[in-house]
């Protein structure tokens, strides 16, 4: 019964613990040295805690498709201004600015987009980029 009840905590201690595990800071994924811009076919968006992804369907110089994925800001964030579950489709072409992943994949942080309507909308997390949080943080 006590070996139970320890494996019961100990699943539960870790449970908890997961979420804080797998948040990450930019610095320790992505590279600021390492801009990358690209446009591409949105395959699929999910908009979702704790940040959003783009998955991205890129032409290289050669017609090759290269599929990446981007990161993007928490989606209660990105819904205060402006963004919502609809406001990317798959099938739609965008132009995405972020910073490219440290491993070299493909992988992104995205900072901004360029939606189908031409409309360029903020795609990360405000502290990061001197929205509020960082200037506190500065103070």
């Amino acid at each position: 019964m006590k070996a139970n009840l320890a494996i019961l905590l100990t699943s539960l201690a870790l449970g908890a613990a997961s979420p804080a595990l797998a948040h990450h800071s930019f610095a320790a994924e992505f590279d600021a040295q390492k801009p990358v811009t690209l446009k591409g076919t949105v395959s699929k968006v999910e908009f979702m805690n704790p940040h959003i992804w783009i998955y991205l369907d890129v032409k290289d110089e050669s017609g090759k498709v290269e599929h990446w994925q981007c990161e993007g800001g928490a989606p209660n964030g990105l819904r205060r201004q402006g963004w919502g579950t609809q406001s990317l489709k798959t099938g739609d072409e965008v132009h995405i600015e972020g910073f490219r992943a440290k491993d070299s994949t493909n992988t992104c942080n995205a900072r901004a987009v360029t939606l189908p309507d031409g409309r360029r909308v903020f795609a990360g997390n405000a502290a990061e980029d001197g929205g509020p949080a960082a200037k506190a943080n500065k103070e």
